[in-house]
């Protein structure tokens, strides 16, 4: 299958071209002509399977009729509201709305918090027809009645299960309160947890459903391995394995700010440029952040769950779980940002005694056990070991051995986990 059989205009599958992308994937291919026929749509994909180009490009498709060069405002309303859970991720999405809508003369927008808010109402006064935004941001241009929603024909709700995660649900349901009750729907979320689908059910009206990935999986392309690894001594390995490997663009996971900051710290001491990225800091110091990690300034980027939620980063080819999360889900979408669009990458998990119960929760969730392998230099203390995993040992362990590694050699070994 192609772009231009899917319904597509000939000048956005032009730009699509150009753009280096010859192949819709599985999840465009599914949603596209659905989007471009005016149905609601209720779609399941992983992250960086190209679920922004398949609502932007038919959403373009279909506005075109209204795209003016008009001076007027009023010939320039908001017709197309997209939210999104994070300022990085309205980012990207506005970004790909110019990308592919050169073409057609719309008026994009975006708006999120951490800026001043002057220079959006002076843009939105002039009059946008595609506006990306964050929900209490929104709320705040609502308040202060320099945006209309009076005209929407199309709201998107981008990442929908983040945006619950985060609590979101009350400021969503201020805002559709807002638009006109005729109005086409597109949801689009990394799973359909139930959740999901109860506000779906309150929002889209009888939507076709693309669900492009099994539920609770992780993409094929990433190489999953776990490093046990005493917690004292997280640090000096992972600045190792970076040294060692030679990695280039390292996303790294914790769970805290100040987590985020002290490792990022620490590497940066140890001549591997690192930066933090968490909601501490301030959108202009995360742009930066982000952009010196794109352009390969920044080797590490070390991020919170909800910073690191909508990053956008090609061929992104390392992520890092430096401490495993709480929820087991969160593991999927941290493992996905690498991986994307048929690309191969590798994610590593540097797991402690006391995260036992959190690797036997992901597992549970993945439906088999993860590879892992010992580093030379770093064997874990044998005397403060985890019990057993359920579903037997590793390759070539004794059935009664542990899921770490205990030899008193300190050769690197690697060994494949059966499926539990």
């Amino acid at each position: 299958m192609t772009f231009d059989t899917l319904g597509l205009s000939a000048d956005l599958v032009q730009i699509v071209a150009e753009e280096g992308y010859t192949e819709p994937t599985p999840v465009q291919a599914a949603a596209i002509p659905h989007v471009l026929a005016g149905h609601d749509v209720l779609a399941a994909a992983q992250t960086g399977t190209g679920k922004t180009a398949a609502f932007v490009l038919p959403i373009l498709d279909r506005l075109r009729k209204h795209a003016n060069t008009s001076f007027s405002p009023a010939r320039h309303p908001v017709r197309v509201l997209i939210l999104v859970p994070t300022r990085e991720l309205a980012m990207q999405v506005d970004e790909s709305v110019q990308t592919y809508g050169r073409s057609v003369p719309l008026r994009p927008a975006v708006v999120y918090g951490g800026i001043p808010i002057e220079p959006q109402i002076k843009e939105l006064r002039g009059g946008v027809e595609i506006l990306v935004a964050t929900p209490g941001r929104l709320l705040d241009h609502v308040g202060q009645k320099t945006v209309n929603l009076s005209q929407v024909e199309i709201l998107v709700l981008d990442e929908a299960d983040r945006m619950l995660d985060m609590g979101f649900l009350p400021d969503i349901r201020r805002i559709i309160e807002l638009l006109p009750a005729k109005r086409q729907n597109l949801m689009f979320s990394a799973t359909f947890s139930d959740d999901i689908r109860r506000l779906s059910g309150s929002i889209l009206n009888h939507p076709e459903v693309v669900e492009v990935a099994a539920r609770n999986t992780a993409a094929e392309s990433v190489r999953q391995l776990v490093y046990p690894v005493d917690r004292d001594r997280k640090e000096a390995l992972l600045a190792h394995l970076i040294a060692k490997e030679d990695w280039r663009q390292v996303l790294v996971f914790t769970r805290t700010k100040i987590g985020a900051t002290r490792l990022a710290t620490y590497l940066d001491r140890r001549g591997l440029e690192a930066v933090a990225i968490h909601s501490d800091r301030s959108q202009p110091e995360r742009t930066r952040a982000l952009e010196s990690f794109k352009t390969g300034a920044i080797r590490v980027l070390v991020a919170t769950d909800v910073a690191a939620r909508g990053l956008d980063i090609e061929d992104l080819p390392h992520v890092v779980n430096f401490e495993l999360p709480w929820q087991a889900q969160d593991y999927i979408h941290r493992i996905g940002r690498t991986g994307r669009a048929g690309a191969t990458g590798d994610a590593v998990s540097l797991v402690s005694i006391d995260e036992t119960d959190l690797l036997r929760g992901v597992q549970r969730l993945l439906k088999k056990a993860i590879p892992w392998t010992v580093e030379e230099g770093f064997v874990p203390d044998r005397n403060a070991e985890p019990q057993p995993l359920r579903g037997g040992a590793p390759e070539g362990r004794p059935a009664r051995g542990h899921h770490y590694a205990h030899r008193s050699d300190t050769r690197s070994r690697s060994r494949t986990a059966p499926r539990s």
